[in-house]
Order: structure tokens, then sequence, then C-alpha cells
């Protein structure tokens, strides 16, 4: 009876904690890579002057998301060419730790700063700077495991705008679009375990899928979306995109055999089929250009911005359902059944996803500036930032 009444209380205890981080944010597009959030419960229902700001803070320069995991909230900015990594505490937005290093700038035709998101597993922090220097940091102190800029040790060249793709962890690997086709570290010791060449990389963040059994991963690379096997980094498939300047930067969706790939500079998008190779053509035209954000899938719809406007386009035929001028350049994520859309000029909107239109249950005028970073909801919060590294986080528990 006793070893019967611990066992359920170890299980309880188990179902508590994993119920506790159930709606964390650990890394770009969240749990699954995609966009949604597991979160549920969250409220819409905000007073005339919007939802509660609980904290606000200055980070620097950039477009890093967050990345948010056991009551910490992670971003980067750049500061008089000064990287800085932030940790605050998600709550209060003390800051908990944080820790700067030399980092250019490099504003080429926009602001400039930083623009991958950390990843945070295993209580470890994983970043990449524009230029390829990597940190791995103790999550609750900050303190360095280890560093290296993986740019030189590789000699591989940096792409026009730097290296924005954020980290994507597997297992002990660590997944980095660094190279011509992808890079893979040891997590614990950063040491190289493959990498597939010399020439500048995408920008997009590394998509893990399975493929027959083994783990695998998408990268848009320079001009080509590409899947190669995250334990050794041989190649399974490639599909031509070719962009203007190889900016390559929204992350592919990929759902059953069917993949989808977008890019601006009026390029649009296209959804193919894989299982075979040469890749079969569902879908190719210009209804959704995603030149920064990524698009989300929902329920047979893709909901995102394309070039500077909210579209709504159909996954299986590409057919525009719906656009909205709102967005500018903004951003979208969706969670418990709701879409959320952080504009251009740091307007918080929030609809039902639908292809019958958009029609906005809340919104809220929460920051200025120039806003092309996606928000991120956690735990009852909203955390949005601008282009000079203001952050707001607002409250959006309904309590």
């Amino acid at each position: 009876m006793k070893m019967t009444r611990l066992f359920q209380l170890i299980v309880l205890l188990v179902v508590a904690s994993y119920l506790s981080n159930a709606a964390d944010w650990p890394q770009w597009r969240g749990p699954d890579q995609n966009g949604i959030s597991k979160e549920t419960g969250w409220s819409a229902k905000w007073p005339a002057e919007g939802p509660k700001q609980l904290w606000k803070a200055q980070v620097g320069v950039g477009y890093s998301s967050f990345a948010v995991s056991n009551g910490r909230v992670v971003t980067t900015g750049n500061e008089k060419d000064v990287e800085t990594i932030f940790c605050f505490d998600a709550n209060t937005g003390a800051v908990i730790w944080k820790l700067s290093f030399d980092s250019k700038l490099d504003a080429k035709f926009y602001d400039g700063g930083t623009s991958a998101t950390p990843t945070i597993e295993d209580g470890k922090v994983f970043t990449i700077s524009k230029r390829g220097f990597v940190h791995c940091l103790d999550a609750a102190k900050g303190t360095i495991l280890w560093s290296k800029n993986l740019a030189d040790e590789l000699k591989a060249e940096m792409p026009t705008w730097g290296f924005a793709g954020s980290i994507t962890i597997v297992g002990d690997t660590a997944l980095f679009n660094v190279g011509t086709a992808g890079t893979a570290l040891d997590k614990k010791t950063g040491k190289v375990i493959w990498t597939s060449g010399k020439e500048a990389s995408g920008y997009s963040t590394p998509v893990i899928f399975d493929a027959k059994g083994d783990c695998s991963v998408m990268f848009m690379i320079k001009q080509h979306a590409v899947a190669v096997k995250a334990a050794d980094g041989k190649e399974l498939w490639r599909l031509p995109w070719v962009t203007q300047y190889d900016v390559n930067a929204a992350d592919p969706i990929l759902s059953g055999n069917k993949v989808f790939v977008s890019s601006g500079y009026n390029h649009g998008g296209g959804v193919f089929d894989v299982s075979a190779q040469p890749a079969k053509e569902i879908w190719n035209n210009k209804n959704m250009r995603n030149q920064m954000a990524s698009s989300v899938l929902w329920q047979g719809h893709l909901y995102g911005v394309d070039d500077n406007q909210l579209r709504c386009v159909a996954f299986d035929t590409g057919a525009v359902r719906w656009t909205d001028k709102v967005s500018g350049k903004g951003s979208v994520m969706i969670a418990d059944g709701k879409l959320i859309v952080l504009t251009e000029r740091g307007e918080l909107l929030v609809a039902n996803p639908s292809p019958d239109g958009f029609k906005p249950i809340a919104r809220a005028q929460v920051i200025g500036g120039k806003c092309w970073t996606t928000p991120v909801l956690a735990n009852g919060k909203i955390y949005c930032r601008n282009a000079t590294g203001q952050v707001v986080c607002v409250d959006v528990s309904g309590k």
C-alpha cells in the first residue's frame, strides 16, 4: 500500500512538473518548431487600454525573439558593437544574469544587431551571433560551459546579413545553419560532429522531422531547400529555391510528404511532394511571400505575412482566401486556436484563424517602433520587442 501511494505521488509530481512547463517556449517557433503554442486558457478579453504591462526592458538593437523556460526569458541585443545575452525573470523582468562580448552591429540596409533567437534545453542556453560566435551557457547562472567562433573554425563564408538561423537541439546534437548545408556539434563539448561545406548558408533555422524512422532535418540554404540525416548530415533530398540576394529566411513547413517553402523579394511560395526525387510541384505562385517571418499551418491553411500584408492561403492549392493590410512586415503565431499578430508598428491583435476572413477579437498598441520580431506567448504572458531593443511583457492570463 505504501509503495502504491509513493508511486502515485511520484506520478502526480511528474505530471505537475510537466504541466508547469507545458506552456514554455524554449526555442525559435516554439516546442514543436511550428509557431504553435501548447498553452490553453489564456485570455483575449482585454480592457479598453489593452492588456496590463507587467514589465519592460532595453536589450539593444536586433531582431532576436525570446526563449522561455522554467521562469526565465532569454533574448539578445547589440549596443555599440557589444552583443549581450540577457536572462530575465519571467514574472518581474529582473535581470537574472547577462553576458556581453564584442560583436559588430553590421547595419547593412537595416538596423543591424542580433538575428538568431536563443535556445534553452537541458538547463543550458545556446546562442549564435551574426558572425558565427557560439555560446553554451548555464541557464541558471549564465556561466560559460563552452564557446567558439564556429564560422572561423569551419572557415565557413558568412552570408550577406550574417548568421540568422537559431540552434536546434536533437538529443546530444546541436544543429546550425552554418556552412553549405548545415553543421552539427556535440552539445556538451562543442566538438564538430559533421559539417557540409564552406559556402554561405541560408538564414532559416534547422527544422527536425521523422523520415522513415530516422531523425532528419530540413534547411533553407543559399539556393535550395535540403533535408539531411541529423546523425551524419547525409543528404536525403533537395529542392531548388533561388531567391534574389539568396535570402531564404523563412522556415520550411512539412506536412506528411509535402513541404511548403517561401521567400520574399517577390519570389513567392509553393508546396512540393518530396516523397520521391525530383520533388513534385503541387503549386508554386506569388501568393505567400515570406521575406522574414515564417507562416503557420493551421487546419489546412497557411497564415502568414505576404511581403507587407497579412494573408491566408490554402495549403493544398495555394489559393488566397483573404488579405488584410494591418500587419505590414509583422509576424504571427497561434495558441489555443487563436491567431496572434504583432504588426510592424507594434499593435498586438488576436483573431480566430479562419479562411473566411480576418476579424480581430482583441487589439492593443503594446509597443512602438519597428517590430519585425515574432511575439511569444508563454505561461499567460506575451513578450514583444522592437528593432531598437525595447522589450515589453504583457499579462494575458485572465487572472
